[in-house]
């Protein structure tokens, strides 16, 4: 892509609670990076979005697990079994630093396990690392 044709990065948050949300959503917006974030509340939700024909295809997913309807863990597995949605990395990003948790995604291709910090700055600054990783340092698909 030509340095005139840069487009935004694409971000699909999977996140049931409003206040995780606001704090993604800040972290997000006072970075340098230009973000296009879309916000599932659960995992259906989800899993329809990136099935839409006509929605935006994410460049990298904010994956919560526990979630009502379809967990974060559906959603994964539904994500990396499907050929055109496979590509797509997606950081779990929970509260949970259960070992059986961390080893489940892994074991579902998960391309990175984020415990959320309690603390509000420590929370900021996993979300900074995240994005300055995968949207600063790495090259995505479709980038």
């Amino acid at each position: 892509m030509s340095a005139t044709a840069v487009r935004s990065f694409r971000i699909l948050l999977v996140e049931d609670d409003p206040g995780d949300t606001l704090m993604v959503t800040e972290a997000l917006t006072d970075r340098g990076f230009d973000h296009e974030l879309h916000v599932a509340s659960d995992g259906v939700e989800a899993m329809r979005f990136l099935r839409d024909a006509a929605a935006p295809r994410p460049d990298l997913i904010l994956l919560d697990l526990n979630m009502p309807r379809m967990d974060g863990r559906e959603v994964l597995l539904s994500v990396k079994e499907d050929p055109a949605l496979l590509t797509i990395p997606v950081v779990v990003l929970t509260t949970s630093d259960a070992p059986t948790d961390v080893l489940r995604s892994y074991s579902l291709h998960a391309n990175a396990y984020v415990t959320k910090p309690v603390d509000f700055d420590a929370f900021i600054l996993a979300l900074h690392r995240i994005d300055d990783f995968y949207l600063g340092l790495v090259r995505l698909p479709g980038s």
